[in-house]
């Protein structure tokens, strides 16, 4: 056979969109082309899909890129058996009865089930490749061997991506990213207007949760004179909901002409926002001793329960200093119970925030100044464009944004996240 020299670039790859961070640092790396065989260094057979009826090899070892799949598959099998093994100490009385460790297990294989179903699908195909290879070196008819020959490429491509995909799902997780959360909202840069455009994010958070099925209740909440909030604290209860709404952490910027306007001047004002992992009673330690805990008058709206009699709670962590005050309920016990649950998640952040300085939900990270210069997204009214300025990203269509039609935006923050760390790895 009569070799060829050739430059690897997006057009003769296939899967140019999935691997083009890998081909922005290597376009310029030589590959030798004969016929059906492609030769090329390891670290490409391990992240190209292969040329349709072509072998993707390593040229100092000669790896076929089936090797390489099914060595990113092999990982597979440890995961399964710890799935299954999960799911058989989960059953045992004594671990039912353990409400720590139930949670701790059911967390854990919570985060494997991806894993699992990229395992059950890799054998379905697999399957069907030894049955299309089986029949196509039978020969026989040439109609139906072309058939299956093309469905071969089908899955054999499939593969490949079901093999990316793997890679994607192997990546180190966050380990809050199975968790509830906590949301914090805080009108900063814009007085009134600040307040208001804080009202409409709360308002954005709460029909994009309902959306994806999740509960929000909120927690704590100061309103301002013309119906926005200066503060607003809430839960929101679900699957992978930390591992979303992580993503609308930092400072958000609005640019339009507020109510409060009369000569139709444009405005800009900020919103601060703070996403924090909730953290289980098990798992934050707090001592009695080290709670300072008010009883007091609620102020503002709420009928005279809440304004005559002593409902609402300020907690003071008296080792950290972290104050919680909770006083949008009537119940004295039930806005208690709602500030502790604000204080373990910020005792929870901080103590993660001590061992691991990026972890994503340190707090004052997340939320910074409010000065208008520091924003992660721009809401332009006038124009109907939103910019998330961290991954250069501008659309248009505020209204369903703020009716609660995040994905696009969130679903593109992961994938830029996901990236980021394959180039990190690959590096």
């Amino acid at each position: 056979m009569q070799a060829r020299t050739a430059k690897l670039s997006a057009s003769n790859t296939p899967n140019a969109a999935v691997t083009a961070p890998r081909l922005a640092r290597d376009l310029e790396q030589e590959v030798s082309i004969d016929n059906n065989l492609t030769y090329c260094c390891l670290s490409y057979a391990q992240s190209l899909a292969p040329f349709p009826g072509s072998t993707i090899y390593c040229v100092s070892k000669f790896i076929p890129v089936s090797a390489v799949m099914a060595d990113i598959f092999d990982n597979l099998q440890p995961i399964v058996e710890r799935y299954r093994a999960i799911e058989v100490e989960m059953a045992q009385p004594e671990v039912a009865a353990d409400y720590a460790r139930l949670g701790e297990l059911n967390r854990e294989r919570s985060g494997l089930e991806d894993l699992v179903a990229i395992d059950v699908q890799r054998r379905k195909l697999s399957e069907e490749r030894a049955d299309l290879r089986a029949l196509v070196g039978e020969g026989g008819d040439a109609e139906l061997v072309e058939m299956a020959q093309l469905e071969l490429e089908d899955v054999e491509q499939r593969l490949a991506a079901l093999a990316q995909r793997l890679r994607i799902a192997l990546l180190p997780k966050d380990p809050n990213d199975e968790r509830d959360v906590i949301v914090e909202i805080h009108a900063a840069a814009g007085g009134q207007e600040a307040s208001l455009f804080a009202s409409d994010l709360y308002r954005m958070y709460q029909r994009y949760a309902q959306e994806q099925g999740w509960s929000v209740d909120i927690l704590d909440s100061n309103a301002s004179d013309l119906g926005g909030f200066s503060r607003i604290a809430f839960s929101v209860d679900g699957r992978n909901a930390f591992s979303k709404l992580k993503f609308e952490a930092g400072v958000h910027r609005v640019q339009r002409v507020p109510e409060t306007e009369a000569q139709g001047r444009i405005h800009t004002s900020t919103a601060t926002v703070a996403v924090l992992p909730q953290a289980d009673e098990v798992e934050v330690n707090i001592k009695e001793d080290d709670l300072r805990i008010d009883i007091f008058h609620a102020g503002g709206h709420g009928g005279q329960n809440v304004n005559k009699v002593a409902t609402a709670v300020r907690i003071v962590h008296e080792p950290t200093g972290i104050t919680v005050v909770c006083q949008d309920e009537r119940s004295q016990y039930k806005n208690k119970s709602k500030a502790m649950t604000i204080l373990r998640s910020r005792l929870y952040s901080a103590e993660q925030e001590r061992h691991q300085a990026e972890i994503s939900s340190n707090r004052k990270a997340q939320i910074g100044s409010g000065d208008r210069s520091e924003k992660i997204r721009t809401y332009n009214y006038p124009q109907d464009r939103i910019t998330d300025h961290r991954i250069s990203l501008s659309t248009h269509g505020i209204q369903r944004l703020m009716d609660g039609g995040l994905n696009e935006i969130i679903d593109r923050l992961i994938t830029a996240d996901q990236e980021r760390e394959l180039a990190a790895i690959s590096a």
